[in-house]
């Protein structure tokens, strides 16, 4: 399938695990593609893996911590591109903790990444994909629906951007703008290295999240990006589509 010829796509957290993938599945599909992350060098081997492939990729830094960062990542996006068609937000942080214990401080951080940056990327890509009658798809959790025990902030931060999307879905539905999030639960990424799991958490809670004994991988939940972010998923706007081997019945 080539359902993104011709088509200008941004993807943040574009290193590696969905990212990643979501990157190289659209350039597969044809799109011209940017990959940002704050690991420059792993945005760099994307877009080298990419370009090994015959497809069009250039890799950008950007700090999602960072509101100036983020705004100037859509204005060279779109200088590089010529246009933005597609946004496809998925960089962010995750971290587990004993509710009790949580800092307020590390609910302003991962608030400040999953969903400050979702805001404030959209704000500055909405002009450019009212022009092409784009769309924004932005990766959540199954954790946004299902209560994930340890994993508040967590899951309240990707509950945050999913009804973001709603938001968006309605407001700008007369430009001919869609947004829409992907609810994943787990998946084979190195995300988990990225944080520690707290001491005495109950084992029971946690095999919740993994109904089907196993992670999903990057690939299949870059297939779903690709459905919703393509002209196929044009009647489809505002969903929270769940990916999660059935965690959530």
């Amino acid at each position: 399938m080539m359902r993104f010829t011709d088509k200008a796509c941004l993807v943040t957290g574009a290193a590696a695990g969905i990212g990643r993938a979501s990157a190289m599945r659209l350039a597969q599909e044809g799109a011209a593609v940017i990959a940002a992350d704050i690991n420059e060098a792993g945005a760099q081997e994307t877009a080298a893996a990419i370009r090994a492939l015959g497809g069009h990729c250039e890799a950008l830094r950007f700090d999602a911590m960072d509101e100036e960062s983020c705004r100037a990542l859509v204005v060279e996006a779109v200088s590089r591109l010529g246009k933005l068609d597609v946004l496809c937000n998925v960089a962010g942080a995750c971290r587990a903790d004993h509710f009790l214990e949580l800092r307020l401080a590390d609910w302003d951080r991962m608030f400040r990444i999953n969903v400050g940056s979702v805001m404030v990327l959209c704000q500055a890509a909405i002009p450019h994909l009212k022009a092409t009658r784009g769309n924004i798809v932005t990766i959540s959790s199954a954790s946004a629906i299902a209560g994930a025990a340890y994993w508040s902030a967590y899951g309240a931060s990707k509950a945050a951007v999913a009804s973001l999307m709603r938001a968006l879905a309605v407001e700008f539905s007369s430009d001919g703008v869609r947004a829409n999030a992907i609810c994943p639960g787990g998946v084979n990424t190195g995300l988990a290295t990225t944080y520690a799991i707290p001491a005495g958490i109950d084992p029971a809670l946690v095999q919740r999240l993994y109904p089907l004994s196993d992670a999903a991988e990057p690939e299949e939940i870059a297939a779903a990006v690709a459905y919703i972010a393509s002209p196929e998923a044009r009647y489809v706007t505002g969903v929270s589509f769940g990916i999660d081997g059935g965690q959530l019945l």
